[in-house]
């Protein structure tokens, strides 16, 4: 992974939507079924709004029926990071950026057994799509 990117709140603003702020930047998390990305089936990559750096492949994207974009693995193993996430009164384990350290989602054990049995549960606004040429 490159070097990280550190942006202040008024630069992070000034660069995000106000939707894209809220998830990567104060942990939001998108209605269900509402992100733009969720029944995408092109083929291409996942990006992260917020630096550019390359997160999901549309390769190990599938649809959990969780109502947001889910991917049984990062593009690399480095391209993101997780951290314990106690908020909401529940232990969930939370996905960042590794780049940007936006928040991405959450990943869970239940994702499907023939890939790793991880689902990454990812917020659309947080992820830019770059198609397949």
């Amino acid at each position: 992974m490159t070097e990280k990117i550190e942006l202040t709140d008024a630069e992070w603003r000034e660069k995000l939507s106000p939707e894209q702020y809220q998830v990567l930047r104060q942990h939001g998390t998108e209605r269900a079924f509402a992100g733009k990305y969720d029944q995408n089936k092109a083929t291409g990559v996942y990006m992260c709004a917020g630096c550019g750096a390359p997160l999901f492949s549309s390769a190990t994207k599938y649809d959990s029926g969780s109502g947001w974009p889910s991917y049984t693995a990062p593009v690399e193993g480095d391209a993101v990071d997780t951290v314990r996430d106690v908020s909401l009164g529940m232990v969930r384990t939370e996905v960042r950026c590794a780049r940007c350290d936006g928040h991405l989602g959450h990943v869970f054990p239940d994702g499907p057994r023939d890939a790793g049995g991880l689902r990454y549960c990812i917020n659309s606004a947080s992820l830019d799509f770059k198609p397949q040429d």
